[in-house]
């Protein structure tokens, strides 16, 4: 998986070598496994659009600087500038791919026509609800993770591939249990079988991290000797690790994959608990899409004519607007400042003449998830209450409320499907507070600070009115987040009057060939007083 370079657009997606990245100038990243970020390092010097949960990961694990890092709402729809101009635009919206923390889909929407690009993904019928795809678009190019695209193998879903884990381990009473993993992804399993089981599952630092992050029960430790359930990397899986293990204590392990492992020794289990679509999934995927061609991301697994019977006739190829090839053929790859200005400026389009679903439905459902997650939580709490354990269990609830849903009166519903959205916009009575500064990226509409580790307090007075926030803006540079009534200044006082009328300036008033003096002339006689 090399990623993909989206032909006759500057858009690439999980294509990290600017070598080779030709006329490339737009760049997303589906998600933070490895086999995606092959040449995304510290050094990287372009804007990047992902997840909220990724643009943590990418600064935290690989160290790309918050400066260019655009963290984009799951669910939304974002406007993004296609030249430097702000003739074309393209629209952009995320959708979740319910592969790994983070994991997204892209929806691109411009002149090139409608393109989704997957990314690594499990289908589930749920995705064709999602309002970007439900309104009946048609998909003129599908980009489709063909990973487990091979009639020969059958796939169990990841329900019944969990159960089969279960009573593999059920006929082990005694045993350890040590689950072979990658560094992202299945730690919604191993909450399940700490429920399942009444233990602690024992983690790794960095890997404890991650699942604090997205809110799930606390049934992890660092410990060693806490639980008898241990993740490990699943390079540690082989028959020396086996033997070792086995000298101390009873031991099985389980790696849940659908890829071809051989099993090096008799207590190594291999369970097909897939984080890709099956053969099945992805030919009622494409049959539902309708997409006029499909183009595989795995090119060692091609597609073939699997799905020949289910696409729309084929379209043209685009022209590509010629503000949008002078941008792709622009010498210098990094963004100008007046690019970034468009940027900043642009808003995510109003969807008109979509029906939502009522808020009390919303609330009742929403509530439900709530008191079914508390009483999992209780079970598991109550049980290890009555084992001697060196600590006690405390139950936390998600620490990221979906607070992008639609909001109304306030009130802050929360959805299990989308536990693991990222705030990025409050709503208008609560103010988005942030715990350190690690945990801060730009929010694409408005500049201003977002984070992972949100906790939300309503502010208002008894009247109704609404108090605003105060929230420090962050410039990339790691400077501690101020709480005090005035927010950190953006710029120094001499400059905020230019920069403010610089954003106010409708951009077909400028006049291309200009020094930056000039630029600075043509926005005062805009403003000038008539």
């Amino acid at each position: 998986m090399n990623g993909t370079l989206i032909p006759h657009t500057p858009i690439a997606v999980d294509f990290w070598s600017l070598r080779r990245a030709g006329s490339a100038r737009l760049f997303f990243l589906s998600h933070m496994h490895s086999d995606h970020t092959v040449g995304l390092s510290s050094t990287w010097a372009r804007p990047l659009y992902c997840s909220p949960i990724t643009a943590y990961l990418v600064h935290r694990h690989l160290q790309v600087s918050k400066k260019w890092i655009r963290a984009l709402e799951v669910g939304e729809s974002h406007v993004l500038p296609l030249d430097e101009i702000g003739r074309e635009t393209m629209t952009v919206t995320l959708l979740d791919a319910n592969h790994c923390p983070g994991s997204v889909m892209f929806l691109f929407e411009g002149y090139f026509g409608t393109i989704l690009y997957t990314g690594d993904f499990r289908y589930t019928p749920s995705m064709l609800k999602e309002p970007a795809l439900k309104l009946g678009k048609q998909i003129h190019t599908l980009y489709l993770d063909n990973t487990n695209c091979n009639p020969a193998r059958v796939l169990p879903s990841r329900q019944e591939a969990a159960r089969q884990i279960i009573e593999l381990i059920r006929k082990h009473p005694q045993h350890n249990i040590k689950i072979g993993l990658y560094s992202l992804g299945k730690e919604s399993l191993l909450e399940q079988l700490a429920l399942e089981f009444q233990t602690w599952v024992v983690l790794s630092p960095r890997r404890l991290e991650l699942v604090q992050l997205l809110g799930l029960a606390d049934v992890f430790t660092v410990e060693e000797k806490a639980g008898r359930i241990h993740a490990v990397d699943h390079m540690e899986v082989c028959r020396s690790a086996m033997l070792h293990w086995n000298q101390t204590h009873p031991t099985i392990a389980i790696l849940p994959t659908s890829r071809k492992t051989h099993s090096s020794h008799p207590d190594i289990h291999i369970i097909p608990y897939s984080d890709h679509s099956s053969y099945s999934e992805l030919r009622a995927f494409v049959a539902a899409l309708k997409p006029c061609q499909v183009v595989p991301i795995v090119g060692r697994q091609p597609c073939r004519d699997y799905f020949q019977d289910s696409l729309s006739p084929r379209l043209s190829v685009p022209l590509v607007p010629h503000s949008v090839q002078q941008y792709m053929n622009s010498s210098s790859r990094k963004p100008s400042l007046l690019w970034l200005l468009l940027e900043r400026r642009l808003k995510r389009p109003r969807t008109q003449g979509v029906v939502f679903d009522s808020f009390p439905e919303t609330a009742d459902q929403s509530q439900g998830d709530m008191d079914s997650q508390e009483a999992k939580n209780d079970n598991l709490s109550g049980h290890l209450e009555k084992q001697a354990s060196h600590r006690p269990l405390q139950i936390k609830k998600p620490l990221l409320p979906d607070l992008c849903s639609k909001e109304r009166d306030g009130a802050v519903p929360f959805s299990e499907s989308q536990k693991m959205v990222t705030v990025l916009t409050a709503p208008l009575n609560v103010s988005v507070h942030l715990r350190s500064t690690d945990e801060e990226f730009m929010a694409l509409e408005t500049g201003e600070e977002i984070g992972v580790w949100p906790h939300s307090v309503p502010r208002g007075n008894h009247d109704g009115a609404v108090a605003t926030g105060n929230q420090s803006t962050w410039m990339g540079q790691d400077c501690p987040l101020t709480h005090s009534s005035e927010a950190t200044p953006l710029l120094a006082p001499e400059f905020r009057g230019l920069a403010l009328k610089y954003l106010l300036t409708p951009v077909n008033f400028f006049q291309a060939q200009f020094s930056s003096r000039g630029f600075d002339q043509q926005v005062e006689k805009y403003h000038k007083p008539c």
